[in-house]
């Protein structure tokens, strides 16, 4: 990370939930660097065979961070009731118009920012149900631990399939 680059407070924190916040803010950070320098257009560009944008990927990773934060709180009905039930799965990949690369990422920062406060402050052992879907083992059980690990796996995927679509678009590499 750059001497720029914001990470949590961990002093005041468990070793544990520093782990976490510190590994979750490496991961954003990688996903953020990979947009330097780029305009509104390029972050909206598909340069490979994929559907993906880069202002798409970050959106979706900002949305899915706030959807399972909302469960870590209250659990599968919190969760149910966000996003938008009219909005095709595919357009939240999307730079809508209007979107800027800009307005994207201060979303991301938000998000980050409120993360980083329930994560601090959550019972990490605290459990709750996930919702009914097919891509979920019925009864399963989820902790506030188990969801930030799955956010810091989601933030490190879209990462790299980040660095592909920006190294794709015009040759710059986040870790090369």
């Amino acid at each position: 990370m750059t001497s720029t680059e914001t990470v949590p407070s961990t002093t005041h924190l468990t070793r544990e939930r520093s782990d976490l916040l510190e590994s979750l803010a490496r991961h954003r950070f990688f996903l953020r660097f990979t947009v330097q320098g780029l305009t509104d257009e390029q972050a909206a560009a598909r340069p490979t065979a994929s559907a993906l944008c880069l202002g798409g990927l970050i959106k979706h990773v900002a949305e899915t961070e706030k959807m399972w934060m909302k469960f870590a709180v209250g659990g599968g009905q919190a969760m149910a009731g966000g996003g938008d039930a009219e909005v095709d799965w595919n357009s939240r990949f999307d730079m809508a118009p209007g979107d800027t690369l800009a307005g994207v990422l201060a979303t991301y920062e938000e998000v980050a920012r409120r993360t980083d406060e329930l994560v601090a402050t959550l019972d990490l052992d605290a459990d709750h149900a996930l919702p009914q879907a097919p891509w979920f083992e019925p009864g399963a059980r989820w902790s506030v631990r188990r969801v930030v690990l799955h956010i810091i796996a989601e933030t490190s995927q879209h990462a790299g399939h980040a660095d592909i679509i920006r190294e794709t678009l015009d040759g710059q590499k986040t870790m090369g």
